[in-house]
């Protein structure tokens, strides 16, 4: 399973539509590891463009502090899961977290 993170200045960013770039995790939820990490650049921001990005890329979960209603609906056509509300903090204490079903959403912080 393929994680996909936004990131600024190696932490989660508040705003996925925001981030210099993303953190693609694979892990093996079942062993709950950390199989591969790899840093991609975003693409210009330009609406609806992440989503299919995103799905080629092989991400079926998209963890952020806050997103858009229409980002997070174009997701799901896409079949990622999106779970937004999640405070800042380095990638892989999230993921560690997400795999130990520890990892809390919360209010999305995005407002459109």
């Amino acid at each position: 399973m393929k994680i996909a993170l936004p990131v600024v200045n190696g932490a989660l960013c508040a705003h996925f539509g925001h981030c210099e770039k993303f953190a693609l995790i694979e892990v093996d939820p079942a062993q709950k590891t950390i199989l591969s990490r790899e840093m991609v650049d975003a693409p210009p921001h330009q609406p609806g463009l992440l989503p299919p990005w995103l799905a080629e890329r092989g991400a079926k979960l998209i963890i952020a502090g806050g997103m858009g209603q229409r980002a997070q609906m174009l997701f799901t056509q896409h079949g990622i899961e999106v779970m937004v509300g999640v405070a800042s903090a380095p990638v892989d204490d999230i993921v560690t977290q997400y795999l130990a079903g520890t990892l809390s959403g919360g209010e999305n912080c995005c407002d459109h």
